[in-house]
């Protein structure tokens, strides 16, 4: 995978590799905030949606700064808890007359998964690559 990669990069080049991956990252991230806030309207509380609104949105706001600062340690978290929103997606999906929603939540989380870890370890060797002390 580790030669794939190299050879990937090579071809590519790491600034347009860098530049796809942060369009996906940014797309998935959107359309998932956007998915969450549908099903958080779709739920009925006693405190209204807006409950349910922030505790499915609250967990991806928190990397909003490391999205916008463009930060690889930060798109790598994401990463990690974008798995739990495809674990979700996935959960959903079984559900009667769910099917589609979840499959969509779980295509898009895993969209941001990968396009997260791509642009960890494309800028992370981006930046390393500019250092002063390579």
């Amino acid at each position: 995978m580790r030669a794939a990669l190299e050879r990937l990069e090579n071809a590519k080049g790491l600034d347009v590799l860098t530049a796809r991956m942060r369009r996906l990252v940014l797309g998935s991230y959107t359309l998932l905030v956007a998915l969450m806030v549908y099903r958080g309207l779709q739920i009925d509380g006693d405190s209204g949606p807006l409950v349910p609104i922030v505790a499915f949105v609250l967990p991806l706001i928190l990397f909003l700064p490391s999205l916008i600062g463009r930060r690889p340690r930060g798109h790598a978290w994401l990463a990690f808890v974008s798995l739990l929103y495809f674990a979700q997606g996935v959960m959903v999906a079984t559900l009667p007359g769910q099917g589609v929603r979840g499959s969509l939540e779980a295509l898009v989380s895993l969209a941001l998964f990968t396009g997260c870890t791509g642009y960890a370890r494309f800028r992370s060797r981006q930046l390393r690559a500019t250092s002063p002390g390579s």
